[in-house]
């Protein structure tokens, strides 16, 4: 399955979510890509929308490998393979502590007139255009759920096999159009894959205000 684009998928994804529509659900985006495919999917099931700020940890050279995330909070998740990638306990907390500012300065950005949306006691369904090795997904779920949500769900367009596996630990459901087994990147399923710049981001939450 090839998606046009964001629209397309976030499309076919609310048509699998469906069951929550009319229960005032929180769709949370994880930045950039998923905020537009967030917004569709909040405004078919007639819920809330909001973005969950995670960010990669990325790999020493190699800065679309991930090695780990972190959350708004501060916590992170380090997956195992990162010593193999050359990174030191030393670059980890220079990366981690340099993603945290990355994570203010966005936090200012996109919601500077209000807070973030709180989601406990709702149904909190975490949005991504695709996850590779899902470390930002773990964090976003980690750092969502010990705010006490009703039902905490990952919807996705697509994901590897052990992405999903891994992803499934986090979550009380997952949703999620394609497993493939052969995957490079997520792009790959996408006709129409350009990047979602910031000025839209805060475009789309300043008319969802």
């Amino acid at each position: 399955m090839i998606f046009k684009d964001r629209d397309d998928a976030a499309n076919k994804l609310a048509e699998q979510l469906m069951q929550y529509k009319g229960k005032n659900p929180l769709i949370l985006a994880i930045p950039r890509g998923a905020v537009p495919m967030a917004k569709v999917i909040a405004d078919v099931l007639g819920g809330s929308f909001d973005v969950v700020l995670v960010r990669k940890l990325r790999a020493p050279y190699q800065p679309e490998l991930a090695i780990g995330s972190i959350d708004e909070s501060g916590w992170a998740y380090i997956a195992s393979h990162a010593p193999s990638t050359g990174a030191t306990q030393e670059y980890i907390e220079a990366e981690k502590k340099y993603q945290m500012e990355t994570i203010r300065k966005r936090r200012a950005q996109y919601t500077p007139i209000r807070p973030p949306i709180d989601p406990a006691g709702r149904i909190v369904i975490v949005i991504d255009d695709g996850l590779a090795t899902g470390a930002t997904m773990i964090s976003a779920l980690h750092g969502l759920r010990v705010k006490n949500p009703a039902k905490l769900i990952c919807a996705v367009p697509v994901a590897p096999p052990e992405t999903l596996k891994r992803v499934a630990e986090m979550a009380d459901e997952v949703v999620c159009l394609q497993a493939p087994e052969y995957f490079q990147a997520v792009g790959q399923f996408y006709q129409n894959f350009s990047q979602v710049e910031d000025e839209e981001v805060v475009d789309i939450l300043r008319h969802n205000v």
